[in-house]
């Protein structure tokens, strides 16, 4: 994965609450088994009318907004536990989804495949609703290490929590395997000290 510590970002916003994994990725896109090509589907019947042609009315679409950053409504991620959904929005570009509240097993999908789920308070949510429309231009600030979000020349700042574990594993750009493998010689040693 690649090493997550501080991102200078604009973000698109997807004013909508309970934005579920079918919404994120649908069904029928999930017959591959790599994470290639989900990206090219991420909120398909969202993005795309049903004769194909872009729905110029959704954010993703909207050329006014860009970045690596969704800033999502409530409760984002419910519904099925498919990591189709963390696939597709990182191979869209996203690397942050900031929301009021993530289903947990979203949540756990998201950190496994290097995107961060930023959950911050609702009135924090509605100020960076209002100030991406005020200023679609305007960057955010996610800061890993520190655990903050802010939106840039600006006192705006909020704080957020996320497990120690996944913390280091997204800084150091670490799956599970890698992170076990980075402490293969303590692993050795212990063993060593055992006989």
């Amino acid at each position: 994965m690649e090493k997550f510590t501080t991102l200078h970002s604009k973000a698109i916003p997807l004013q909508i609450e309970n934005v579920d994994t079918d919404q994120i990725i649908p069904a029928r896109f999930l017959k591959a088994t790599d994470k290639q090509g989900f990206g090219d589907n991420v909120f398909r019947d969202w993005r795309y009318n049903k004769d194909n042609t872009l729905n110029i009315d959704f954010a993703l679409n909207n050329p006014n907004y860009s970045g690596s950053i969704l800033v999502a409504g409530d409760n984002f991620g419910c519904g099925s536990s498919r990591e189709h959904a963390a696939w597709a929005l990182t191979g869209y570009g996203f690397k942050v989804v900031v929301s009021s509240f993530f289903a947990d097993i979203f949540k756990g999908n998201a950190l496994n495949n290097g995107l961060l789920p930023v959950q911050v308070s609702k009135a924090f949510l509605n100020t960076l609703f209002k100030s991406i429309k005020k200023d679609p231009n305007i960057n955010i600030i996610v800061n890993l290490e520190a655990q903050t979000i802010a939106i840039e020349n600006t006192d705006h700042v909020a704080h957020f929590e996320i497990n120690s574990y996944k913390k280091t594993c997204l800084i150091n750009g670490y799956d599970d395997i890698d992170f076990l493998l980075s402490k293969k010689a303590k692993i050795e040693a212990f063993e060593i000290s055992l006989n």
